[in-house]
């Protein structure tokens, strides 16, 4: 009786480690063991950065904000807290979106703020 090898299974595998590895760069996407290495780099980078990417653009939101105070003469924190006194209820994504493509409306934003903060 002819000795079975793992050849059809095995060679689906390697394909599978292979294919996942397209496009990376020299041996990581020629060889298997070093591709099946850069693959699972890659995966522990893509779970880390699905986490890093929303305090990413909680940053960038903030910064937008704080840039839009200061040209008002406020700081980003005075502000905040003027709007939690004024029971204003806005995420800091519509604040930087407002901030960037409303100005107006932001300014009205930030004399509420800063009439909450008064008293």
């Amino acid at each position: 009786m002819p000795r079975a090898v793992d050849g059809v299974r095995r060679k689906r595998r390697r394909k599978k480690v292979l294919d996942a590895a397209k496009g990376y760069r020299g041996r990581r996407s020629k060889l298997v063991r070093t591709a099946k290495d850069a693959i699972a780099k890659a995966g522990a980078y893509a779970y880390r950065d699905r986490r890093r990417k929303k305090r990413d653009f909680r940053r960038l939101w903030i910064t937008r904000i704080s840039a839009a105070c200061r040209a008002e003469n406020m700081s980003y924190s005075r502000f905040i807290d003027g709007l939690n006194k004024a029971d204003v209820r806005i995420n800091r994504k519509a604040l930087s979106n407002m901030a960037v493509e409303d100005a107006e409306a932001f300014k009205v934003l930030v004399q509420t703020a800063r009439s909450a903060g008064r008293t």
